[in-house]
């Protein structure tokens, strides 16, 4: 199948080159794993850029029920909510690794989005290509069953579906971690777990939890 043309732009969509434009407004902030970048609620006023690391999107309904609405990693950006008017985050954010993340206030990004309209463009086709995966994502939550669902985001982690070999889950992701990902209990996910590693879908190693490409059979 042909690549649409918002797929095309996203791939030459150049993050480094397009944050090249910015001058004041953007500064690069260190967080360690598992620290909360912003929380549902907070004021949106600035979009982040991932320059190292992974990072878990979150979302809580009010009865209290959290649901992940996607993982980003090196290169893509998040908060962009802001930008479109969104007064509050509609979601929490929180690092899975020790991340690097450029920090792009509001004002800056919307100057630099109307100045370079090339790069705006991309930036836009790459948002669109971004929620589709979010749309998928969704539809997974909602019809595939937990096994399904858990092979899916260990696909996500180790970057199958991207340019380039896949990476090792790196570092390693408890059960207790994976069961909150997916909306199943840590039994279930030992079980399946269990059951990929017999399969040989999944090896762990010293270096972390390697995903191979035969466990796209189960997606």
């Amino acid at each position: 199948m042909a690549p649409t043309a918002p797929a095309k732009r996203k791939r030459d969509f150049n993050p480094k080159k397009f944050l090249a434009t910015i001058g004041e407004g953007r500064k690069v902030l260190g967080f360690f794993k598992k620290q909360t970048i912003f929380t549902q609620g907070n004021a949106a006023d600035a979009v982040f850029y991932i320059q190292q690391g992974k990072v878990r999107l979150t979302v809580v309904s009010t009865i209290g029920k959290e649901a992940t609405l996607g993982i980003l990693n090196e290169g893509d950006f998040f908060g962009e909510g802001c930008l479109a008017g969104q007064p509050q985050r509609m979601g929490s954010t929180t690092t899975m690794t020790d991340c690097e993340l450029m920090r792009i206030d509001k004002k800056a990004m919307m100057l630099a989005l109307h100045q370079e309209h090339t790069s705006s463009d991309l930036f836009t086709a790459y948002l669109l290509g971004r929620n589709i995966r979010y749309e998928e994502d969704l539809v997974d939550q909602l019809f595939n069953s937990s096994e399904k669902r858990l092979a899916r985001t260990l696909l996500l982690l180790a970057h199958f579906g991207k340019e380039g070999m896949p990476e090792s889950v790196v570092p390693r992701i408890s059960q207790e971690t994976l069961a909150e990902m997916v909306g199943t209990t840590r039994s279930r996910v030992s079980f399946f777990m269990n059951r990929f590693r017999k399969s040989g879908f999944v090896d762990y190693g010293e270096s972390g939890l390697q995903v191979h490409s035969s466990l796209l059979k189960r997606v």
